[in-house]
């Protein structure tokens, strides 16, 4: 599951990991992203410390066998950890879904936690990278959700991505238990506080933050990614 910063990527962890079948894993390429790029996200040097930096062994990770008799291996990914550098072909071998969020409320999510971001922060042209790498090798465009649609209905959305997948769908993914995770990455301490509250998907809620005239430029090239994956998303 592709996704940017500021989206509803760790509640989707949560619904997924819900499920008896599923094992889930948290932003597999955060380490070797946070070593390659310098960036000083909180807790960055407990993240590259405690996780793997070689890209190469976390795609032999990535396209394992699953553990403990699994049969869905859901994997919560960044699309700015996948820097260009990283080999592509493993994409080839999972189900490569898209989780989209209107770029207007992510730029307004992202200010308020990291301040100003860069285009490269945000995701949005690296999610239409990956997005156009897979539709290039595949017969069909590959399962696009948004953000909002799973919080005005999860259970139709949800319904509809198992069906693109191939998978049957659960009502356990509807809710869960509030707390951590032996999953989270260790910077979940940092970042998913109100996830560690949450039990079920919040409702939507319309965001009136206007975009910042100095970030006009960065929100319209973002809106032209997001346009063209909202163009297929399940409905």
């Amino acid at each position: 599951m592709w996704s940017g910063p500021r989206n509803i990527s760790t509640a989707m962890m949560r619904a997924w990991g819900n499920r008896p079948d599923t094992f889930v894993i948290d932003e597999p390429f955060y380490a070797y992203y946070l070593k390659a790029t310098g960036k000083k996200h909180a807790g960055a040097d407990e993240v590259i410390a405690t996780g793997e930096t070689d890209w190469r062994k976390v795609v032999t990770q990535l396209t394992s066998p699953l553990p403990n008799g699994k049969r869905i291996f859901f994997q919560k990914q960044m699309t700015h950890h996948l820097l260009p550098e990283v080999d592509r072909e493993w994409l080839g071998s999972v189900a490569n879904c898209f989780l989209i969020r209107d770029p207007r409320e992510v730029i307004a999510s992202y200010i308020k936690k990291q301040g100003d971001p860069a285009l490269q922060d945000l995701g949005f042209v690296q999610q239409a990278e990956i997005f156009d790498w897979v539709c290039a090798r595949t017969d069909a465009p590959p399962p696009v959700i948004d953000a909002r649609d799973v919080l005005e209905n999860p259970k139709k959305t949800l319904g509809l991505l198992c069906d693109a997948v191939g998978v049957e769908f659960s009502e356990s993914m509807l809710s869960w238990p509030p707390g951590l995770r032996e999953t989270d990455g260790i910077w979940a301490k940092h970042w998913y506080g109100e996830v560690a509250r949450s039990t079920t998907f919040e409702s939507y809620r319309p965001r009136r933050d206007e975009v910042p005239k100095h970030l006009f430029e960065t929100h319209k090239r973002c809106r032209e990614c997001y346009d063209r994956l909202y163009e297929h998303r399940l409905r």
